[in-house]
This record gives structure tokens, sequence and C-alpha cells, in this order.
């Protein structure tokens, strides 16, 4: 990930008049040319949606032979399972295969389920407050107060399910290798009601920011004061390349297995954005201690997962092969999205804002004066361009600098793209030029 100024200090207000961000002094913005462009934008009656990142119909389009699979007469798994059939609660092997290489998780430790690895994330931290971890003195429903580290900017769906059920996050700053390693470590070495630190380690949302090779280790060394301390490894966006530079992630479970830390790993994945988020598979990955915990907890709940599905997408996939080749057709698909949004950032923007240029995921982090994301985010809507709430990528929608705005390019015809990001550099020029 690299970024247009090289510095990821939050921005701050100017000496000179104008603003700084990321060190960078702004120039001033004509007030009276701000607010006619302005005008001119919401006369326009624009009607545009860049908030969520979803796959576009034709990304969608790439898996439509997902519909006729496996067949009529195909429903048993390389090992002879029925899959029309109850069990399996493990899920097929053939499909675990296929994506243990990608999540770094080996195959016999890696299971796989239903379509959303949200919904497992959220079994997970259910499960921790109901059955104690192995290495835990007791569930964390009855710790006097249970905490996770949420890495800012950060993925809002993270935050809301902790938030959901009285967990208590704490910030800690994204840097251009990861979190802050520094403070992580103090924190979890200090206070053992840290339980967990959420991590999207590959393009991470919405940075997309690759964890270095000393944060990983770290992550998988350093000491905790709690002994059930989890990492909630989302490795959402693991095979999700823009470009041909398609950096190496550390191996988080082997590192921390060969740190005789293999239980504060869980591995979260998913097809969602591969095939058909409508009809994903997620996958859970873990040591055999947690995969035995997890097990006999979910084994209460279902009997196993769609493995139907599951067939089918071995089917589709075939092998690892597979799935760089269809990632590929992606890449092309929503690759010139992501450039539109750099190249018109530049035009327009390059005296005024930062952002992200990534080289994988679904995201594009802008950032602006401090004190402004609000007001550009109610500018934009008000002309008919809805963005992400400003805040929504900190915890309980807070950003202590209002200085956050999170952009999805993937979903909109490109043309779409263009227009909005257009849009959307008008209302920060007028956000910025009103503050003065």
């Amino acid at each position: 990930m690299h970024t247009n100024h090289p510095s990821q200090d939050p921005p701050r207000n100017g000496i000179d008049g104008g603003f700084s961000v990321d060190g960078m002094t702004t120039a001033s913005v004509d007030v009276d040319t701000a607010r006619s462009d302005y005008a001119a934008l919401v006369g326009r009656g624009l009607s545009l949606d860049i908030t969520r990142g979803k796959p576009s119909p034709q990304q969608l389009d790439l898996s439509n032979a997902l519909l006729a699979l496996p067949g009529e007469g195909t429903f048993k798994a390389e090992d002879g399972t029925d899959v029309r059939n109850y069990g399996g609660l493990n899920g097929l092997p053939e499909l675990r295969r296929i994506f243990a290489g990608a999540l770094q998780v080996p195959a016999g430790q890696l299971l796989a389920a239903g379509n959303s690895s949200l919904e497992l994330m959220h079994d997970a931290v259910v499960q921790a407050l109901l059955s104690k971890l192995p290495g835990a003195e007791r569930r964390w429903a009855d710790e006097p107060q249970v905490k996770f580290l949420a890495p800012v900017p950060g993925y809002d769906r993270h935050f809301a399910l902790t938030e959901r059920f009285g967990i208590e996050l704490v910030p800690v700053a994204m840097t251009d290798e990861g979190p802050d390693m520094d403070a992580v470590e103090t924190l979890v070495a200090e206070d053992p009601a840290v339980k967990g630190i959420w991590c999207v380690p590959k393009y991470s949302n919405p940075t997309g920011v690759t964890f270095s090779d000393d944060v990983v280790k770290r992550l998988a060394t350093m000491r905790t004061a709690a002994s059930d301390f989890r990492i909630f490894w989302d490795n959402a966006y693991a095979v999700h390349h823009l470009t041909e530079d398609e950096p190496e992630l550390a191996d988080l479970l082997a590192l921390a297995t060969e740190a005789g830390n293999a239980d504060r790993v869980f591995v979260f994945g998913s097809t969602s954005k591969i095939t058909l988020a409508g009809a994903g598979v997620g996958f859970f990955g873990a040591s055999e201690a947690n995969l035995a915990w997890w097990t006999g907890n979910i084994g209460k709940r279902t009997i196993g997962p769609d493995k139907v599905n599951q067939l089918r997408h071995a089917h589709f996939l075939k092998d690892s092969d597979g799935v760089r080749a269809h990632m590929r057709k992606h890449a092309e698909i929503i690759g010139p999205k992501f450039a539109a949004v750099d190249r018109i950032l530049t035009e327009e923007l390059s005296d005024l804002a930062s952002w992200t240029k990534p080289t994988g995921g679904y995201f594009i982090t802008l950032t602006v004066p401090q004190g402004t994301a609000k007001e550009v985010v109610r500018l934009a809507k008000e002309a008919g361009v809805a963005l992400t709430p400003a805040g929504a990528t900190h915890p309980h929608g807070n950003d202590p600098a209002d200085a956050v705005i999170r952009i999805a390019p993937t979903f909109p015809k490109l043309e779409e793209v263009e227009e909005a990001v257009r849009a959307l550099a008008v209302c920060v020029r007028l956000a910025v030029a009103q503050r003065g």
C-alpha cells in the first residue's frame, strides 16, 4: 500500500490559516468559487452510492456457472460423503485444501462453514463469552471487563460486533506496516482485560495496508497478561490483488505455534468476494485445541454446513491456481475503478487531501483536513452522492480528528465511480473553504 504523501500522522490545522494533511500544508480555497461549483453539482440531481465494498454485478457474473453445479447426479465428495445429507461439521476436505495455502492454515486445521466469515467471528465471540477458551481461567461473560484492541482506521462491522456485547474497544493507530505494535505490546502486557485484537492483515480495510513481517512476528510472540488472548485474523482479502505486486504476508499461525502460542490465533476467510457473496463459503482456522473447543460448541447449534454449496465451489475453482486465475478476472474489472479514483483525486485534491493507493482489497482511505469529514459527507449526501458515514472507520463511529472518509469503488459502474469522486472533490473543496 502506498499513499500520495509519506507521513501517516493525523491531519492538523495549519498555522498559516490553511490546513495540514499528513504534514502537507494545503492550499487555500476560494469560498465563492467553491459554493458556485457545489450549487452546480446539486443542480445535476445525482443519485450515486459508493458506501459499501460489494462486488459489482459484473463480478458476480464471473461465477454464474456455480448456479448449475454440482449438477444432477453429482453429490459425492472426494471422501465419499453424500453432501445432500447431514454431517460433516468440518466441511469438505477438497475445498479446505484449495484455500489452505491462501489462508496460511494447514488443511487439517481449517474448517469450511456457511457463507459468512462475519458470522464465524460473531460465533467466536459468543462462544468465548459462554464457554471457557483453551487457556482461560473463566468465561469472558464472567470477567469484570473485556476489552479488544481496535486498529484505526478499521472495519466498522468488527467494531459493531464487539460493541454489541459490551466489549470495550481500545483504539490503536494503524501505520504503513500494520497496527502500532509499541502500543499493542504495552496494552496486552499490562492489562489482563484485553482479550483480543481485530486484524485485517492483507490489504486492510480501509487503508489497504499489508502487515509487515515484523508486525506479524511481534503479534505472534508478544507477552500477554491474558492467558486467553486471541488475535481475530480476518484475512478477507488474501487473494484480492489488483496488480502484479502481490505482497507476501508472514504466516501468523506458524509463527505463533513456533513460539508456543498456537492457541492465540483465530483465522477467518471466505469466498464471498471471490464467487457469490450471497452463496459463499466461510473458513475458520486455528490450533487443534481451539478447533476442539469450536466444534464442541458449534456442534450444539448445527449438524453441518451447506456441503452442496461447498462441493460446487470445489468443482468450480478446482485448485489454488484456479482461484488465482479467477481473481485475475476480478482485478480486470475493478482495477480501472481504483485507478480512476486515484487519477481524479490527483487532479482535484492533490493540494487539499491525501489518500491511499492500495494494490489490493476493496477500499481507499481519503484523509481530509481535520474537522471536515462529516461536513464533506453531509454535503455529498445533499448533492446525491452517498458515502460511508464519517467516523465509521473508528469505534462507536467517532473519529476524533473527523478526517477519515472510506471510499468503496467496486460496486458502481466505472463512469459512476468517476462521477462520484469528482462530486466528492467538489464537496471537499467547499468544506475546506467554509472552514476557512
